[in-house]
């Protein structure tokens, strides 16, 4: 029910996987039905592929730069960013410190208009 990014940043990074062996560098903090809210917090460079469901991103901490579906905008904190189900994104450039909230939520494949 409450999360906090210092909380939440103590945790990272997050338990090993096969795509990073030292630790995934983002942890759930909430799940809820279709919804999750994790903290992630890349370091140098952003491995993401597309997810399933529509995602909310909330910068924490940092600057950079959001690429999805071949736009590019820049970022700071408190911004809030969207990345459609099966959309290409990932961040780019981004400061050292950077962390960001992200929300999955919906079905799989994302919602309909």
């Amino acid at each position: 029910m409450h999360l906090t990014l210092a909380t939440e940043t103590a945790r990272l990074p997050g338990p090993p996987t096969e795509k990073y062996p030292a630790g995934a560098p983002f942890v759930v903090g909430l799940r809820h039905g279709t919804m999750s809210v994790e903290l992630y917090a890349p370091r140098g460079r952003d491995l993401q592929a597309p997810h399933a469901q529509d995602e909310l991103y909330i910068v924490a901490t940092g600057r950079g730069e959001f690429v999805c579906a071949g736009q590019r905008v820049r970022f700071g904190p408190h911004d809030v960013l969207f990345a459609p189900a099966g959309a290409e994104h990932r961040f780019e450039n981004f400061s050292d410190d950077f962390s960001t909230w992200v929300v999955f939520y919906g079905p799989s494949g994302g919602e309909r208009p």
